[in-house]
């Protein structure tokens, strides 16, 4: 029997680090995560999934922020782990607008502290979560990860693209491998209540209108959160390594200096925002009264993934189509809220 393996997971107690968690969980892995609780939305939400995690004797929690010093150097050198997946981030593009420095500190500050606990005790395996929004003004589409990423639209994007830059200096400095990946729009149970799929069944389920941005004339590329993590347990075991040669494969976005690799995950199916709401009422059985608007600040109108190297790295593809992930979280959220 192969000797248990520990991951460190920060923003465990959020959505997808829930999910992330409790995967690693029902394998057998030691699981160690840090939440802060940020009340960025509903706690109790948080406090209701981290209650779960703690059900299982495999599970450890330090309730904490990643960028407070000396934290994150505490936990590599305790817990020494195996594989590290950095989920914990200040999240939102429009929040970005209104709180810049709440992005600096979490997504900047704290993942210049897990760089350099990775540095002096490092694991075998880092994986850093980035965003779609990284690829910013691209009108190509669909986004490939070797496309050029330097026209963010939004504060909250520049900072993930600049930890994908800090990451990369520490992968050639120090060797430590790192697999960075963008995540297309998450969804599922559990999820975040400041993203449009909770606010619109919310809202729909207690006959209020929704506000729908840009007319509804958006596209997303749709993720949802089984899918999501199902990939990220594959590239755990993708470990990049720096090519001797400085030569990479075409269409490969390992860096030729690093073992460092950008991985998109997505569904590769950009669904119009019209479609979701449609697939929001079928699931409810209400008709949603809709609040025409025009396009956000720092929002872009379509996202779109190349996943074709996600496939390659793992054989994985993400399956689940929008009505039935909908589904899915609109019977969550009549049973967690008695709807």
């Amino acid at each position: 029997m192969s000797a248990q393996r520990t991951a460190l997971v920060t923003g465990a107690s959020g959505f997808i680090g829930y999910h992330l968690c409790q995967k690693l969980l029902d394998e057998g892995w030691r699981v160690i995560g840090i939440d802060n609780l940020s009340d960025y939305y509903d706690v109790k939400l948080k406090e209701r999934r981290q209650a779960m995690l703690c059900q299982n004797p495999g599970f450890a929690i330090v309730n904490d922020s990643i960028q407070t010093p000396g934290v994150m150097m505490g936990l590599f050198e305790d817990h020494r782990p195996d594989v590290v997946i950095h989920l914990a981030a200040q999240a939102g593009v429009r929040y970005s607008i209104e709180n810049p420095r709440s992005y600096l500190e979490s997504n900047i500050t704290g993942t210049f502290e897990i760089l350099e606990a990775a540095r002096v005790f490092p694991p075998a395996h880092m994986l850093l979560a980035s965003t779609s929004s990284a690829y910013g003004a691209n009108t190509v589409m669909p986004y490939a990860e070797v496309a050029k990423a330097d026209h963010q639209m939004s504060f909250y994007a520049a900072t993930k693209k600049a930890t994908e830059s800090m990451a990369h200096s520490y992968a050639h400095l120090f060797g430590l491998p790192v697999t960075m990946f963008r995540f297309f729009t998450v969804y599922g149970p559990w999820g975040r209540p400041d993203m449009a799929l909770f606010k619109f069944t919310k809202a729909i389920l207690a006959g209020e209108p929704i506000d729908v941005y840009n007319h509804g004339d958006m596209k997303r590329d749709f993720t949802y959160v089984t899918d999501l993590v199902a990939a990220i347990r594959l590239l755990i075991d993708a470990v990049p390594v720096r090519p001797a040669d400085g030569v990479v494969e075409e269409g490969d976005s390992l860096s030729p200096v690093a073992p460092f690799r950008v991985v998109n995950i997505g569904n590769s199916e950009p669904v119009q925002l019209t479609d979701f709401i449609a697939a929001i009422e079928e699931a409810t059985g209400q008709v949603a009264t809709r609040n025409l608007m025009d396009m956000q600040p720092g929002d872009v109108p379509a996202t779109w993934a190349d996943a074709e190297l996600l496939q390659r790295l793992t054989g994985y593809a993400p399956q689940t189509r929008v009505p039935e992930g909908v589904k899915a979280f609109v019977e969550w959220y009549r049973g967690y809220y008695a709807v």
